[in-house]
C-alpha cells in the first residue's frame, strides 16, 4: 500500500472535524443569534410552521437533529413536548445548555453525530432538523439514521437550503444571517459547501429519492423560505429553503 493512501474512513473524519471546528468557531454567536430570534416575529412564524404539522394532542418525544444553540429544541419544549436536541460540536451543546437555562427551558442536550445516532431503535415521535443536512458528509446514512429511531408513523420535518448553490446570493442581501461573520470564517463555509457532495445534488428531489428508497411517504414543500424569510433582516437566509417531511412506513 503506497504511504499517498489516505483511507475513506480518514477522509470523512477529517471531513467532519473540519466542520466541526466551523460551529466552534461560531457556536458563542450562534447562540446569540438564536436567542434574539427566539424573541423575534421568527419565533411565531417557525411556530406556526411546527404546530400546522403535529395533529397529536399528546406530548410527543422529539428528537432536534444539529439542534445547534437550540432554538427548535427550546420552541418545542415551551410547546409541552419532551425534546432532545443532539450537536456534532461540543461547543454548540454548551450554548444550548446556557440558552436554555437562561429561558428555563426543559430541553435537553448532548453531543452526538447526526450520522451515527446512539438512541434504540423506535424512540421518536418526530424527528426534526433545520440547515442541518448541508453540511453533513453522508447525509443518506443520516436519512437513515433518524428514521431508523422514529416510531412506526412517525414523522421527520427536515428545513434546509442549497446553500453550496446559493452562497453568492448571501452576499446580495442588505441584511443576512452571514452579515457579522468574519471573513475567515465565509471562506470556511465556502470550504464546506465545496467539500460535500450534497452541494451538487438536485435537492429536494435528492432527499425525496433517499427517502423513499428507505421506505418512507414524502412530501415536499418549496415554499417555506418564502413564507419565513420574506423580510430581510438578521436572521434572513437568501438561499429558498424547503422543507423534506418523511412519514415512517
Amino acid at each position: 500500500m503506497s504511504d499517498s493512501f489516505t483511507p475513506i474512513q480518514s477522509i470523512q473524519e477529517d471531513e467532519k472535524r473540519f466542520i466541526t471546528s466551523y460551529w466552534t468557531e461560531r457556536a458563542e454567536d450562534f447562540r446569540k443569534l438564536r436567542e434574539k430570534e427566539l424573541q423575534s416575529p421568527k419565533l411565531l412564524l417557525w411556530r406556526d410552521e411546527l404546530i400546522s404539522h403535529i395533529s397529536s394532542t399528546e406530548p410527543l418525544h422529539i428528537l432536534d437533529v444539529g439542534c445547534g444553540a437550540g432554538f427548535f429544541s427550546i420552541l418545542l419544549a415551551d410547546l409541552g413536548h419532551s425534546v432532545t436536541g443532539i450537536d456534532i460540536t461540543p461547543n454548540m451543546i454548551e450554548e444550548a445548555n446556557l440558552l436554555a437555562k437562561t429561558l428555563n427551558s426543559k430541553a435537553i442536550f448532548s453531543v452526538m453525530d447526526a450520522e451515527n445516532l446512539e438512541f434504540p431503535t423506535h424512540t421518536f415521535d418526530m424527528v426534526v432538523a433545520r440547515n442541518v443536512t448541508w453540511n453533513l458528509p453522508h447525509p443518506d446514512r443520516a436519512y437513515q439514521e433518524w428514521l431508523r429511531v422514529l416510531k412506526p408513523n412517525g414523522m421527520l420535518l427536515n428545513y434546509d437550503a442549497e446553500h453550496g448553490k446559493n452562497h453568492h446570493q448571501q452576499l446580495l442581501a442588505s441584511h443576512h444571517a452571514h452579515q457579522h461573520i468574519k471573513e475567515e470564517l465565509l471562506e470556511k463555509c465556502h470550504t464546506i459547501y465545496h467539500m460535500l457532495s450534497i452541494s451538487a445534488t438536485n435537492r429536494p428531489l435528492w432527499d425525496q429519492q433517499i427517502l423513499e428508497g428507505l421506505n418512507a411517504t414524502v412530501t415536499l414543500d418549496t415554499t417555506v423560505g418564502s413564507r419565513i424569510y420574506a423580510e430581510e433582516d438578521e436572521f434572513y437566509i437568501p438561499a429558498p429553503m424547503f422543507l423534506v417531511k418523511a412519514v415512517k412506513n
